[in-house]
């Protein structure tokens, strides 16, 4: 029977009361029915909708967009509201499922017929993606309404109410939080300059107050990814502390004209909105570093946290007293944020100039070496162009300040994915967190270390301390999923998955761990369907290799060998290794696996629980050898 699996928008709706009414009036029920279908099925038609079928009362329908499926809804509730002949209850959730025929099925499916069950009479409900996807859509207003557990749904489910003209709107729900009482997001202070080309400076600002409160040993602070996620998206406080989990925020905004500055910003408590701070500061440029202590120091002491001695050194701690250098610096994070190979690029030639006005702002040196290593690692830049820039930047930075963490940060990373110097790579992430105990990355790369070493609990602690730290950080969940990977926790690696799909069901990861998690717990088919959909997004060696591996896995050699021809246009010798080995051509995998320990290729750390995985290398002398070349215990 033909089926495919694809990202939809599903849409449950269900006429309230219907059942008493069946029975105490059955023909005044039957001709409902005819009414609910002759106003929805046009509605859902005009929006590009899909009818799937109708279970009694109810009825299915599919969107290909997000915005589609929420304007469906609300035009079908406001056409009901004015019939006034009966109410529908509305729930929409985005998820894979999978289409056989004319039906659909999935996990998908069943969260959207939950939310709709949840919803309130009128009403309509969405999950916590489908709001995500339409948080910048001006015509669309939502509310958080409540988290529930719901049946037959592993995880509790984050439910919004749509807005819409002449709705009932339901008072939000009290959550009970896990919430750190010493915590705070700072939020990306907004830019009111007359040039929006000044944006990278208010942002700027903002990450700036984060990494100096960062270094607070009693303060648990939220990254800049889950802190900027929130960005001009004008969202109730209280929601945004509940599901940043933190005790307080920190907003504000800033106006840059010439040399003149004008910052505010307001501490606010989120359990009742109490302003704990607020203060404004007309400045001159040259100020900027005074302003920027005295809103950390303020902050700090409104929460009654007091510094002393070096963590107080730490905090204020001055990288630079050049106003021009410190300026390339920030738009040299800016571009970083963007996260592309050419933004990157951009990063690198502001670091240059910042350095070139400052030769010993050890920090930007180590935003040098970030860009290097990022641009190898995860973008797959050529070692050669990269490798020789990043640890001489790193070990610039580590040589004019060796007490910031970024510069630990910077050469452990080389030492852990160039080198494999594992041992000393664990010391200088140690050492990182140690000045900074905030700092995800750290925690990520500390997991990722421990991992390889095969200290299970370690990383699985850094690993959950990064997720706490910066949760909608998609590349940091993607990596620090390598530690519940490797120790065999699949139902972790899952949970992790099914997360990065509700963040963004277009990012490649989610699917890939997804499809691997299941294939190694006897799910093949909801296997293939995700690392089909992850190579769809991702059309790399990456996710590919992994796909042809499956099909060998599986037995299908004809596939398996199509994707090898496609692996010998792209680089990486291990992918090629891991598909062959999948066919049971051992010693041509050998032959690309210690090619690929020759070239330094990262993916190689990683394949210690995929050897695992097959009994016949197990046994074979050649894997402890590869893994004794790459010094990974056995």
């Amino acid at each position: 029977m033909p089926q495919y699996r694809q990202l939809a928008a599903i849409m449950f709706t269900d006429i309230v009361g219907y059942t008493a009414l069946m029975g105490n009036d059955e023909l005044k029920a039957f001709t409902l029915l005819e009414k609910n279908r002759q106003l929805q099925k046009p509605i859902v038609e005009q929006f590009n909708g899909r009818w799937i079928k109708e279970l009694g009362d109810g009825v299915m329908a599919s969107f290909n967009t997000v915005s589609d499926a929420v304007h469906a809804a609300i035009k079908i509730q406001e056409d009901c509201t004015s019939a006034n002949d009966f109410e529908l209850r509305i729930g929409i959730h985005l998820g894979e499922v999978v289409f056989v025929k004319d039906d659909v099925f999935g996990d998908g499916v069943n969260i959207a017929s939950r939310i709709q069950s949840a919803a309130k009479p009128g009403c309509i409900f969405i999950s916590e993606t489908v709001n995500h996807n339409i948080s910048n859509k001006k015509d669309i207003k939502t509310q958080f309404v409540k988290e529930e557990l719901l049946k037959n749904v592993s995880q509790p489910v984050r439910m919004y109410q749509v807005l819409f003209a002449g709705s009932e709107i339901i008072v939000p729900e009290k959550q009970v939080t896990a919430v750190i009482e010493n915590s705070i997001a700072v939020l990306p202070f907004a830019n009111l300059s007359s040039d929006p080309e000044q944006e990278f400076f208010s942002d700027g600002i903002s990450e700036e107050i984060i990494n100096m409160l960062a270094q607070v040993q009693e303060l648990k602070v939220i990254g800049r990814t889950s802190s900027f996620a929130f960005k001009g998206k004008n969202l109730d406080l209280k929601l945004i502390g509940e599901q940043l989990k933190v005790s307080h925020i920190l907003e504000g905004s800033v106006r840059k004209s010439g040399s003149k500055l004008r910052i505010t910003a307001q501490l606010i408590k989120v359990s009742d909105g109490f302003h704990l701070y607020s203060e404004k500061f007309d400045r001159e440029l040259k100020d900027i570093f005074d302003i920027q202590d005295e809103i950390s120091l303020a902050i700090l002491n409104a929460i009654k946290i007091k510094l002393f001695g070096k963590e107080k050194k730490s905090v204020l701690k001055k990288y630079t007293d050049n106003v021009d250098a410190y300026q390339l610096y920030l738009e040299g994070q800016y571009y970083v944020s963007k996260y592309t190979p050419n933004t990157f690029m951009k990063a690198i030639e502001y670091f240059d100039r910042a350095i070139e006005m400052d030769p010993n702002y050890s920090i930007a040196f180590s935003g040098k070496a970030y860009c290097y290593m990022t641009l190898r690692d995860i973008f797959g830049l050529p070692s050669e162009d990269t490798m020789p820039q990043a640890l001489k930047a790193a070990q610039k930075s580590l040589d004019l300040d060796g007490e910031i963490a970024q510069s630990h940060l910077a050469i452990g990373r080389i030492k852990l994915h160039w080198e494999w110097n594992f041992k000393q790579a664990e010391e200088h992430f140690i050492k990182a967190i140690s000045i900074d105990p905030n700092n995800a990355e750290s925690h990520v790369q500390l997991c990722m270390c421990s991992t390889i070493l095969g200290n299970k609990e370690k990383a699985m602690k850094h690993s959950q301390i990064a997720i706490s730290l910066d949760p909608f950080s998609l590349m940091n969940l993607f990596m620090v999923t390598l530690a519940p990977f490797s120790f065999g926790e699949m139902e972790i690696v899952i949970e992790n998955a099914k997360r990065m799909v509700n963040l963004d069901s277009m990012f490649f990861a989610g699917h890939f761990w997804l499809g691997y998690a299941y294939m190694l717990t006897g799910r093949p088919q909801e296997g293939m369907a995700a690392l089909g959909l992850a190579v769809q997004l991702e059309k790399g060696p990456f996710t590919l290799s992994f796909l042809g591996t499956v099909y060998g896995l599986m037995g299908d050699t004809l596939k398996a060998r199509e994707v090898i021809k496609q692996l010998e246009n792209m680089k990486g010798n291990n992918f090629i290794g891991d598909v062959y080995t999948s066919i049971g051509e051992y010693d041509i995998a050998f032959l690309y696996y210690n090619k690929a320990i020759e070239a330094h290729e990262e993916p190689m750390l990683w394949k210690k629980p995929f050897f695992a995985s097959i009994p016949e290398l197990q046994q074979d002398p050649r894997t402890s050898k590869l893994l004794d070349r790459m010094g990974i215990p056995y």
